[in-house]
Protein backbone atom coordinates (compact mmCIF):
# COMPACT_ATOMS: atom_id res chain seq x y z
CA UNK A 1 0.00 0.00 0.00
CA UNK A 2 1.46 3.25 -0.66
CA UNK A 3 1.92 5.53 2.29
CA UNK A 4 -0.14 8.35 0.69
CA UNK A 5 -2.99 5.38 0.81
CA UNK A 6 -2.93 5.11 4.40
CA UNK A 7 -5.96 6.31 6.35
CA UNK A 8 -3.32 7.58 9.14
CA UNK A 9 -1.55 10.30 8.71
CA UNK A 10 2.27 10.24 9.33
CA UNK A 11 3.77 11.55 12.38
CA UNK A 12 6.39 13.19 12.52
CA UNK A 13 8.11 11.89 15.61
CA UNK A 14 11.82 11.50 14.23
CA UNK A 15 11.76 14.68 13.13
CA UNK A 16 10.53 16.24 16.71
CA UNK A 17 13.22 14.54 18.46
CA UNK A 18 16.17 15.07 16.23
CA UNK A 19 14.57 18.90 16.78
CA UNK A 20 14.70 18.53 20.00
CA UNK A 21 18.22 17.31 20.84
CA UNK A 22 19.12 20.02 18.22
CA UNK A 23 17.69 22.45 20.76
CA UNK A 24 19.48 21.31 24.18
CA UNK A 25 22.59 21.01 21.99
CA UNK A 26 22.19 24.63 21.28
CA UNK A 27 21.06 26.40 24.28
CA UNK A 28 22.51 24.18 26.96
CA UNK A 29 25.96 23.62 25.15
CA UNK A 30 28.36 25.55 28.43
CA UNK A 31 26.95 22.46 30.25
CA UNK A 32 27.19 19.76 27.66
CA UNK A 33 31.16 21.08 27.78
CA UNK A 34 31.66 21.25 31.30
CA UNK A 35 30.12 17.53 31.65
CA UNK A 36 32.00 16.60 28.25
CA UNK A 37 35.26 18.22 30.04
CA UNK A 38 34.89 16.78 33.61
CA UNK A 39 33.93 13.06 32.22
CA UNK A 40 36.81 13.40 29.66
CA UNK A 41 39.47 14.36 32.86
CA UNK A 42 38.16 11.84 35.04
CA UNK A 43 38.57 8.79 32.72
CA UNK A 44 42.01 10.04 31.84
CA UNK A 45 43.52 10.14 34.80
CA UNK A 46 41.72 7.02 35.95
CA UNK A 47 43.14 5.36 33.05
CA UNK A 48 46.62 7.09 33.19
CA UNK A 49 47.08 6.00 37.13
CA UNK A 50 46.05 2.12 36.18
CA UNK A 51 48.70 2.25 32.95
CA UNK A 52 51.23 3.87 34.83
CA UNK A 53 51.06 1.21 37.28
CA UNK A 54 53.15 -2.15 36.75
CA UNK A 55 50.97 -4.66 35.25
CA UNK A 56 52.00 -7.17 37.77
CA UNK A 57 51.71 -5.06 40.79
CA UNK A 58 48.02 -4.60 39.86
CA UNK A 59 47.14 -8.13 39.14
CA UNK A 60 48.64 -8.50 42.62
CA UNK A 61 46.07 -5.90 43.91
CA UNK A 62 42.98 -7.44 42.17
CA UNK A 63 43.87 -10.73 43.57
CA UNK A 64 44.03 -9.33 47.10
CA UNK A 65 40.56 -7.46 46.85
CA UNK A 66 39.66 -10.41 45.81
CA UNK A 67 41.19 -12.51 48.72
CA UNK A 68 39.84 -9.74 51.27
CA UNK A 69 36.28 -9.59 50.29
CA UNK A 70 35.65 -13.59 48.96
CA UNK A 71 38.31 -16.18 49.02
CA UNK A 72 41.86 -17.79 47.83
CA UNK A 73 39.64 -19.40 44.99
CA UNK A 74 38.85 -15.85 43.44
CA UNK A 75 42.73 -14.32 44.14
CA UNK A 76 44.21 -17.40 42.53
CA UNK A 77 41.82 -17.04 39.33
CA UNK A 78 41.83 -13.70 39.35
CA UNK A 79 46.32 -14.01 39.04
CA UNK A 80 45.81 -16.67 36.28
CA UNK A 81 42.88 -14.75 34.12
CA UNK A 82 44.27 -11.15 34.32
CA UNK A 83 48.03 -13.03 33.54
CA UNK A 84 46.31 -14.20 30.47
CA UNK A 85 45.07 -11.00 29.45
CA UNK A 86 48.89 -9.68 29.48
CA UNK A 87 49.40 -12.82 27.52
CA UNK A 88 47.02 -11.66 25.07
CA UNK A 89 48.49 -7.99 25.23
CA UNK A 90 45.30 -6.63 25.87
CA UNK A 91 46.26 -5.12 29.29
CA UNK A 92 46.39 -0.94 28.09
CA UNK A 93 42.75 -1.97 26.41
CA UNK A 94 41.75 -3.81 29.63
CA UNK A 95 42.72 -0.93 31.38
CA UNK A 96 40.55 1.91 29.22
CA UNK A 97 37.66 -0.14 29.52
CA UNK A 98 37.97 -0.81 33.55
CA UNK A 99 38.55 2.80 33.85
CA UNK A 100 35.63 3.71 31.61
CA UNK A 101 33.23 0.92 33.10
CA UNK A 102 34.15 2.13 37.09
CA UNK A 103 33.41 6.00 35.56
CA UNK A 104 30.16 5.06 34.23
CA UNK A 105 29.18 3.09 37.47
CA UNK A 106 30.26 5.85 39.61
CA UNK A 107 28.15 8.52 37.54
CA UNK A 108 25.05 5.77 37.38
CA UNK A 109 25.06 4.83 41.23
CA UNK A 110 25.09 9.08 42.27
CA UNK A 111 22.21 9.25 39.57
CA UNK A 112 20.58 6.09 40.56
CA UNK A 113 20.32 5.63 44.30
CA UNK A 114 18.99 8.94 45.06
CA UNK A 115 16.11 8.64 42.29
CA UNK A 116 15.65 5.15 43.78
CA UNK A 117 15.28 6.93 47.22
CA UNK A 118 12.70 9.08 46.61
CA UNK A 119 10.58 6.42 44.55
CA UNK A 120 10.76 4.44 47.66
CA UNK A 121 9.40 6.98 49.59
CA UNK A 122 6.75 8.81 47.33
CA UNK A 123 4.65 6.92 45.28
CA UNK A 124 3.53 9.67 43.18
CA UNK A 125 7.49 9.72 41.86
CA UNK A 126 7.71 5.63 41.81
CA UNK A 127 4.85 6.48 39.54
CA UNK A 128 6.40 9.08 37.06
CA UNK A 129 9.62 7.04 37.39
CA UNK A 130 8.62 3.57 36.45
CA UNK A 131 7.51 4.24 33.15
CA UNK A 132 10.36 6.45 32.10
CA UNK A 133 12.64 3.08 33.55
CA UNK A 134 10.69 0.85 31.11
CA UNK A 135 11.30 3.28 28.08
CA UNK A 136 15.44 3.16 28.99
CA UNK A 137 15.66 -0.26 29.49
CA UNK A 138 13.64 -1.69 26.00
CA UNK A 139 15.04 1.23 23.65
CA UNK A 140 18.04 -0.43 21.77
CA UNK A 141 21.00 0.55 22.82
CA UNK A 142 22.35 1.75 19.71
CA UNK A 143 19.85 4.08 20.04
CA UNK A 144 21.36 6.17 22.85
CA UNK A 145 24.65 6.68 20.88
CA UNK A 146 22.34 9.32 18.74
CA UNK A 147 22.22 11.83 21.65
CA UNK A 148 25.59 10.94 22.89
CA UNK A 149 27.29 11.78 19.47
CA UNK A 150 24.85 15.04 18.86
CA UNK A 151 26.02 16.37 22.28
CA UNK A 152 29.47 15.06 22.61
CA UNK A 153 31.07 14.58 19.72
CA UNK A 154 33.33 10.91 19.03
CA UNK A 155 35.41 9.85 21.71
CA UNK A 156 34.99 8.21 25.66
CA UNK A 157 32.56 11.01 26.69
CA UNK A 158 29.76 9.58 24.38
CA UNK A 159 31.00 6.17 25.33
CA UNK A 160 29.87 7.32 29.15
CA UNK A 161 26.94 9.00 28.17
CA UNK A 162 25.45 5.82 26.08
CA UNK A 163 26.26 3.99 29.27
CA UNK A 164 25.21 5.78 32.38
CA UNK A 165 21.91 5.67 30.05
CA UNK A 166 21.61 2.15 29.20
CA UNK A 167 22.82 0.82 33.05
CA UNK A 168 20.78 3.40 35.13
CA UNK A 169 17.12 1.33 35.56
CA UNK A 170 18.07 -1.65 37.62
CA UNK A 171 19.88 0.91 39.78
CA UNK A 172 17.11 2.91 40.41
CA UNK A 173 14.84 -0.30 40.94
CA UNK A 174 16.60 -2.42 43.23
CA UNK A 175 17.39 0.80 45.38
CA UNK A 176 13.53 1.13 45.26
CA UNK A 177 12.94 -2.47 46.00
CA UNK A 178 15.45 -2.86 49.02
CA UNK A 179 14.24 0.02 50.56
CA UNK A 180 10.71 -1.09 50.48
CA UNK A 181 11.59 -4.43 51.34
CA UNK A 182 12.85 -3.21 55.04
CA UNK A 183 10.41 -4.20 57.69
CA UNK A 184 7.47 -1.48 58.50
CA UNK A 185 7.97 -2.47 62.24
CA UNK A 186 11.56 -2.01 62.64
CA UNK A 187 11.01 1.69 60.81
CA UNK A 188 7.71 2.09 63.29
CA UNK A 189 10.33 1.07 65.98
CA UNK A 190 12.72 4.05 64.92
CA UNK A 191 9.77 6.19 65.01
CA UNK A 192 8.61 5.48 68.29
CA UNK A 193 11.91 6.84 69.50
CA UNK A 194 11.70 10.04 68.28
CA UNK A 195 14.08 9.58 65.00
CA UNK A 196 13.75 11.98 61.97
CA UNK A 197 12.59 10.61 58.59
CA UNK A 198 16.44 11.00 57.85
CA UNK A 199 17.98 9.06 60.27
CA UNK A 200 15.70 6.69 60.09
CA UNK A 201 17.15 6.57 56.47
CA UNK A 202 20.61 6.41 57.30
CA UNK A 203 20.19 4.43 60.41
CA UNK A 204 17.76 1.55 59.12
CA UNK A 205 16.38 1.90 55.75
CA UNK A 206 20.18 2.08 54.03
CA UNK A 207 21.69 -0.66 56.14
CA UNK A 208 19.24 -3.19 55.45
CA UNK A 209 18.81 -2.73 51.86
CA UNK A 210 22.31 -2.92 51.80
CA UNK A 211 22.20 -6.14 49.92
CA UNK A 212 19.73 -5.60 47.32
CA UNK A 213 21.28 -2.42 46.39
CA UNK A 214 24.96 -3.75 45.99
CA UNK A 215 23.04 -6.18 43.89
CA UNK A 216 21.58 -3.12 41.61
CA UNK A 217 24.95 -2.19 41.61
CA UNK A 218 26.55 -5.47 40.36
CA UNK A 219 23.84 -5.09 37.62
CA UNK A 220 24.80 -1.84 36.68
CA UNK A 221 28.45 -3.15 36.39
CA UNK A 222 27.52 -6.08 34.54
CA UNK A 223 25.28 -3.55 31.83
CA UNK A 224 27.78 -1.25 31.84
CA UNK A 225 30.39 -3.90 30.15
CA UNK A 226 28.20 -4.92 27.96
CA UNK A 227 28.06 -2.03 26.25
CA UNK A 228 32.15 -1.75 25.91
CA UNK A 229 31.44 -2.76 22.03
CA UNK A 230 28.79 -0.40 21.57
CA UNK A 231 30.58 2.59 23.28
CA UNK A 232 33.91 1.21 21.12
CA UNK A 233 31.66 2.50 17.84
CA UNK A 234 31.17 5.77 19.46
CA UNK A 235 35.34 6.05 19.64
CA UNK A 236 35.59 5.46 23.20
CA UNK A 237 38.97 3.56 23.82
CA UNK A 238 39.28 0.21 24.83
CA UNK A 239 38.14 -3.06 24.33
CA UNK A 240 34.94 -2.48 22.10
CA UNK A 241 36.81 -0.37 20.23
CA UNK A 242 39.55 -4.19 19.57
CA UNK A 243 35.89 -6.04 18.50
CA UNK A 244 35.08 -2.82 16.12
CA UNK A 245 38.04 -2.57 14.78
CA UNK A 246 37.84 -6.55 14.79
CA UNK A 247 34.52 -6.71 12.63
CA UNK A 248 35.92 -3.84 10.09
CA UNK A 249 38.99 -6.02 9.31
CA UNK A 250 37.53 -9.41 9.81
CA UNK A 251 40.77 -10.23 12.37
CA UNK A 252 39.08 -12.99 13.73
CA UNK A 253 41.94 -13.94 16.87
CA UNK A 254 42.01 -9.88 17.54
CA UNK A 255 38.50 -9.72 18.30
CA UNK A 256 38.22 -13.01 20.00
CA UNK A 257 40.85 -12.00 22.45
CA UNK A 258 39.44 -8.74 22.97
CA UNK A 259 35.86 -10.23 23.67
CA UNK A 260 37.84 -12.72 26.05
CA UNK A 261 39.53 -9.78 28.13
CA UNK A 262 35.99 -8.12 28.56
CA UNK A 263 34.53 -11.36 30.02
CA UNK A 264 37.34 -11.40 32.50
CA UNK A 265 37.03 -8.21 34.10
CA UNK A 266 33.35 -8.90 34.15
CA UNK A 267 33.38 -12.44 35.98
CA UNK A 268 36.17 -10.83 38.25
CA UNK A 269 33.58 -7.28 38.99
CA UNK A 270 30.42 -9.63 39.10
CA UNK A 271 32.18 -11.97 42.41
CA UNK A 272 33.80 -8.81 44.04
CA UNK A 273 30.74 -7.02 43.73
CA UNK A 274 28.11 -9.56 45.08
CA UNK A 275 30.73 -10.76 47.98
CA UNK A 276 30.54 -6.96 49.06
CA UNK A 277 26.79 -6.90 48.90
CA UNK A 278 26.71 -10.05 51.04
CA UNK A 279 29.82 -10.55 53.76
CA UNK A 280 28.56 -12.94 55.44
CA UNK A 281 27.66 -15.52 52.68
CA UNK A 282 31.37 -15.84 52.40
CA UNK A 283 33.37 -16.27 56.10
CA UNK A 284 37.15 -17.30 54.14
CA UNK A 285 37.38 -14.25 52.96
CA UNK A 286 40.24 -12.09 54.75
CA UNK A 287 37.70 -9.69 55.37
CA UNK A 288 35.55 -12.13 57.39
CA UNK A 289 38.24 -13.79 59.29
CA UNK A 290 39.86 -9.96 60.21
CA UNK A 291 36.31 -9.60 61.43
CA UNK A 292 36.29 -12.73 63.82
CA UNK A 293 39.60 -11.59 65.08
CA UNK A 294 38.35 -8.39 66.02
CA UNK A 295 35.07 -10.01 67.36
CA UNK A 296 36.73 -12.41 69.44
CA UNK A 297 39.01 -9.50 70.94
CA UNK A 298 35.81 -7.49 72.01
CA UNK A 299 34.32 -11.13 73.21
CA UNK A 300 37.57 -11.51 75.97
CA UNK A 301 37.70 -8.11 76.39
CA UNK A 302 34.20 -7.89 77.82
CA UNK A 303 34.92 -11.32 79.56
CA UNK A 304 37.55 -9.76 81.28
CA UNK A 305 35.16 -6.82 82.24
CA UNK A 306 32.87 -9.06 83.32
CA UNK A 307 35.41 -10.88 85.70
CA UNK A 308 36.45 -7.52 86.79
CA UNK A 309 33.01 -6.65 87.64
CA UNK A 310 32.04 -9.72 89.72
CA UNK A 311 34.84 -9.54 91.52
CA UNK A 312 34.02 -6.05 92.72
CA UNK A 313 30.78 -7.25 93.11
CA UNK A 314 32.19 -10.07 95.32
CA UNK A 315 34.20 -7.55 97.07
CA UNK A 316 31.72 -5.01 97.95
CA UNK A 317 29.97 -8.02 99.28
CA UNK A 318 32.73 -9.35 101.82
CA UNK A 319 33.36 -5.90 102.94
CA UNK A 320 29.62 -5.16 103.88
CA UNK A 321 29.68 -8.69 105.60
CA UNK A 322 32.76 -7.40 107.22
CA UNK A 323 30.99 -4.11 108.25
CA UNK A 324 28.12 -6.32 109.35
CA UNK A 325 30.18 -8.32 111.48
CA UNK A 326 31.78 -5.19 113.06
CA UNK A 327 28.42 -3.95 113.77
CA UNK A 328 27.38 -6.81 115.83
Amino acid sequence: MNENDSIVPRIEIGVWGDNTLDWINDNFEWLLDFLATVLNWLVTTVTDVLIFLPALVLVVVFALVGLLVRSWELAVGTVITFLLIIAMDQWVTAMQTLALVLMATLVAILVAVPIGILSARNDRVSAIVRPVLDFMQTMPAFVYLIPAVVFFGIGVVPGIFATVIFALPPGVRLTELGIRGVDAETVEAGQAFGATPSQILRGIQLPLAMPTIMAGVNQVIMLSLSMAVIAGIAGADGLGKEVVASISTLDGPQGIEAGLSVVIIAIYLDRVTAALGRPGDYPHSALSALRRRVGGDSDSGSDAAQGEAEERVEGGADKGRGLAQVGD
